[in-house]
């Protein structure tokens, strides 16, 4: 009996992997929707496996990824998404992810990929190629300040959310506009969605 926990703040999508999962024989399931639920339902359900989302209301799924990484290395996790997967797979993979799939991807290659991660620990897989040099390559930590920037977080939100110093924030905003080319932050958050990096 594998421990699932499906991450995501659609009600729809949720149903949807519950029923495709309870199908395979999983019939530990959890769901959150939002950041500070998935950390909740994590320490009550200690989850061998972990779907979850890069859009969240309060944050980015990323930031679940590297928590979770932090203390175990072998929950099973993928990351499914509506994302631009082509700026993405990179970002996963260095994340902590054992997977990056697209949404419109069919559960049989979800479930397939989430099997694959539990007998693999460590392993990364992903249907789509990285092997083209991005224009843009963000780093997750970037990425999740950029959630919280199209959120209209203040630097000490930010800091306060990510545990890290508003120096440190300032800093990874800075490198944002310069990679992005903007010049400042309702700019920046423009350019990350005309980019793919937001939805």
């Amino acid at each position: 009996m594998t421990r699932l926990l499906i991450i995501d703040d659609h009600a729809v999508v949720r149903q949807g992997l519950i029923q495709a999962f309870h199908d395979k024989g999983f019939s530990a399931i959890e769901t959150a929707g939002t950041l500070k639920e998935a950390r909740a339902k994590i320490a009550a359900l200690n989850p061998e496996a972990i779907i979850v989302d890069l859009n969240l209301p309060d944050g980015s799924g990323l930031e679940i990824v590297q928590w979770v990484r932090q203390f175990s290395a072998t929950i099973a996790i993928i990351i499914l998404s509506l994302n631009d997967p082509a700026q993405f797979v990179k970002i996963a993979r260095s994340s902590g992810a054992n997977a990056y799939l697209s949404k419109s991807q069919s559960m049989p290659e979800i479930i397939s990929a989430i099997i694959f991660a539990l007998a693999n620990p460590g392993s990364f897989t992903s249907t789509i190629t990285a092997d083209q040099p991005l224009a843009i390559d963000l780093t997750a930590r970037e990425v999740e300040v950029l959630h919280l920037l199209a959120a209209g977080a203040s630097n000490l939100e930010i800091a306060t959310q990510l545990f890290i110093s508003i120096s440190t924030v300032k800093t990874h905003i800075s490198a944002l506009m310069r990679k992005l080319g903007s010049t400042n932050r309702t700019a920046t958050v423009k350019l990350a969605r005309n980019h793919g990096f937001l939805l």
